[in-house]
This record gives C-alpha cells, structure tokens and sequence, in this order.
C-alpha cells in the first residue's frame, strides 16, 4: 500500500509541474503570438524517452489522456458545423477541395516516395501533408480579428471539406495499415464507409430529434450526456475500424440547435486540457534523438507544402471572388497543420509502418505551425500591402498593352 501511496504522489507531482509549466509556456506564446501547440510538443520531447527528465510515473497517465483529448477535438470541431452547412460546404466548394488534395497530398506522396517509405507510408504522408489544423487556423482568425472577413468563409469550406474528407480518409488509412486481406480489407472499409452515411444520414434527417435528448439548459445533464454518447460512439466506431476520432467528428455534426451551442461553452475547457495532453504525449512517444535524422527532409517538405497551401488557398479565394489581399490571407493562414496530421502519423506508427513518420511529423507540424503563425501576419502589414498593389498594377498595366501592333 505504501508503494502505490509513493506512486500516486509521483504522479500527482508529474502531472501538476507539467501542467503548471504548460500554463506558463501558453502565455508566453500568447505573448509572442504564436500558437502554443509547438511548445506543448518541445516540452513531451524534453520529458519523453530520451529527453532531459524522462517521467517515470504519468506516462500512462498522459497516453490515455491523449485519446480522450483527440475525441474532445473531434467532436468540438464537429460541433461548430450543422450536418446541412457541412454538405452545403460541400457542394459550394468541391472544385476548392479538389485543388487542395492534389496541390498538398499528392507532394506528401511523392516525397514519402522519394524517401524509400512504399505505398503505405506516402499514404499517410499525403494525408499529413494535406490537412490544415482546424484549431490552429480558428485561432489565428480569432487571434487577427478576422472572423468577419470576406474570405473567411472560403477558409472555413476548405476546412470543412478536409475534416470531411477524413472521415472517409482514416477508415482506408487503418484499413492498410493493419494489412488486411483485400476481400477483408474491402469489407472493412465498405462498413466503415457505411457507418459514416449512416451518421450523416441521422444528422441530417434526424439532428434535431437526436438534440432533443440532451436538456439544453441544464449543464451537468448535459455535459455528461454529450460526452457519454461521444466516448460511446468514438468507442463502438473504433470497433469497425472507422476510426474513434470520426465518429466524435460525427457525434458533434449530428448535434444542433441550442444543445450544440451550449455543449461548445461547456466543453471547451475539457478540449482545452485533454488537447493539450495529447500533443504532449506525442512529444513524450517520440525520441528527440529520431527527429535530427529527418530534421532537413522535415524542413523541405514543409517549405514546399507552405508554397503549395498558399497557392491552393489563393486560387480557391479568387475563384470566390476575394481581392488580392484576401487571397493571400486565405492561403496563408490554412499553413499551419497540426491535430489530424499528428492522429495520421499515430495511427501509422503504433501499426509498425515507418517509424521515422513519428519524428518527422513532430518536426513538421512544428514547422508549418511556427512559420504559419508568422506570414499569416504578413497582409496586415504595409510592405506587403505596398508589394501586393505595385503587383495588381502592373498586372494592370500589362492587360492593357496592346497584343498587336493597330493597324494603319
């Protein structure tokens, strides 16, 4: 008894001076005002295997922590979008979403190609690649004050469709990586398919009815029945390999009304901490000494992936009819990648797929959120402003030289 007293207080001291330190090391990057998650990440590298002061008692701790913290960041995602805006998304920005796979995902393809990987790895590499953190962006647009741009509802389509696009995309992902047979492999995913239609099927015939379920007004009832029916739907979906992270996607899309609004403020500081552990334990699963090996291919693919998101925000901005500002706004703030990129490599890794994915993830998300926090600042300044009218004049100009000489 007396040893598992000594392991409980180990444990509430872990678990309480790391807390404390995060609390500390948020503010300081809100001060600066780049998003904490890169931060969160330095500090599990620094007290994970092979770090500084690996823990010893709250490892385990912080690995269930983080599972609870990827569903609390899967429903909340959910819950900002109504079943009927999530498919009209859809459908207003298809041609968006298209340019953004094949302008993100197909680059993290070729580069896990590049390397040696196989098919498997450069599927998870793509998927890496291709999503922006719908987190770290809602931030940055709170952060900036431009929730009520023009643009911003073209940012948030691309990041509907992605979060959409996941849903399906993470069942074929785990279908691979398990390395099932290919009649098995094509039932599993035909069922998981299945299961996420049926889900949206209910939100959208049946959301209301679902809500009505909840007390909207009464916190406690409320705060335990979301969450119970989250956990149990993101639990019953890992079973048939859908993924526990989709279906707390789904879980929040099927909610609406006053329940989903209510559930957000309830909810919020719950993501916040759970969050917050998950993208310390993926510090603490990966060995800083693995990240300097894939440090430079890190840091290539995310300079190219920053040029290629920047493109596919500014033609999808554009084709909405946004100005030139808003365009570059558009693109540069969907840089940062994050949540799903870290789940993606995860999910690889702890299926025994390419272990350098792990690091290389951590160095990239890192990477784009840091450099992502810093050009999406850029448009507000005057230089860029300056550069961005001599650019629109002389594009001007040129449209009216003449292409042939008038005749005489």
């Amino acid at each position: 008894m007396g040893e598992q007293a000594h392991q409980t207080a180990i444990l509430l001291v872990e678990v309480g001076a790391l807390l404390l330190g995060l609390s500390l090391l948020g503010r300081l990057g809100m001060r600066f005002g780049i998003s904490p998650i890169p931060l969160y990440l330095l500090v599990g590298l620094a007290f994970g295997a092979g770090g500084w002061l690996p823990l010893s008692a709250s490892a385990e701790f912080f690995e269930v922590g983080s599972e609870i913290g990827v569903i609390l960041l899967l429903v909340m995602l959910g819950l900002e979008y109504s079943a009927t805006e999530l498919v009209g998304g859809l459908r207003n920005s298809k041609v968006a979403g298209i340019l953004d796979f094949a302008f993100n995902a197909i680059p993290g393809a070729a580069f896990a190609l590049i390397l040696g990987w196989g098919p498997i790895a450069a599927l998870a590499l793509a998927g890496i690649t291709w999503v922006s953190s719908s987190g770290v962006v809602a931030k940055l647009l709170r952060d900036l004050g431009r929730i009520g741009n023009r643009e911003t509802p073209t940012i948030l389509s691309i990041l509907v469709i992605e979060d959409l696009a996941m849903a399906f995309y993470l069942p074929v992902l785990s279908a691979f990586v398990i390395g099932l047979g290919l009649i098995e492999g094509e039932i599993t995913l035909a069922i998981a398919v299945l299961v996420v239609l049926l889900i949206l099927l209910v939100a959208l015939r049946w959301g209301r009815l679902l809500s009505k379920l909840f007390p909207a007004e009464n916190a406690e009832p409320l705060l335990l029945g979301v969450l119970g029916l989250t956990m149990l739907v993101a639990g019953l979906a890992d079973q048939v390999n859908v993924s526990a992270a989709v279906g707390a996607f789904l879980v929040g899309i099927a909610l609406s009304g006053p329940v989903a609004h209510n559930a957000v403020q309830l909810l919020t500081p719950l993501r916040d901490l759970f969050a917050t552990i998950f993208f310390v334990f993926f510090g603490l699963a990966t060995d800083p000494a693995q990240i300097w090996p894939v440090l430079v291919p890190a840091l290539l693919l995310a300079l190219a992936t920053v040029l290629t998101k920047t493109m596919s925000g500014y033609i999808a901005a554009r084709r909405a009819g946004i100005g030139k500002l808003g365009r570059w706004r558009t693109g540069l703030a969907l840089i940062p990648r994050g949540e799903f990129s870290i789940v993606i490599a995860g999910l690889a890794v702890g299926a025994g797929i390419q272990p350098a994915l792990a690091p290389l993830a951590t160095a990239y998300v890192l990477l784009t959120i840091v450099i992502g926090s810093i050009v999406s600042r850029f448009p507000e300044a005057e230089w860029f402003r300056r550069l961005v009218v001599r650019g629109s004049a002389r594009e001007g100009q040129a449209s009216q030289i003449p292409t042939s000489e008038p005749s005489t």
